[in-house]
């Protein structure tokens, strides 16, 4: 004894099916920032200052489980700094003095 036919069951389980991925979708995160680490490969070397035009510092957040540093270089290019090296640290503190 089958509770419904086939034709019924189909419909039911894609309107289920839609209605599951439609909840899901609006539990997504927006689509308008950038939700992931930027900072993929980490530099931990010196990079002489004077090639530095911007350092930036993005705090850890829901889009990345560790803080982030980026240095924007006076030729347009952008470096991850590691967080961890003395030198960068120094950086840090400085501009955090700074504000």
């Amino acid at each position: 004894m089958n509770p419904c036919r086939p034709v019924s069951c189909a419909t039911a389980l894609v309107f289920f099916l839609l209605l599951a991925g439609s909840a899901l979708q609006s539990q997504a995160a927006p689509l308008t920032g950038e939700l992931r680490c930027q900072c993929i490969h980490l530099v931990s070397g010196m990079i002489p200052l004077r090639n530095i035009a911007r350092v930036n510092l993005i705090p850890e957040g829901p889009h990345c489980a560790v803080s982030e540093v980026i240095a924007t270089m006076k030729d347009g290019n952008k470096v991850c700094l590691d967080p961890k090296a003395n030198w960068v640290k120094m950086i840090i503190n400085k501009i955090l003095k700074e504000q």
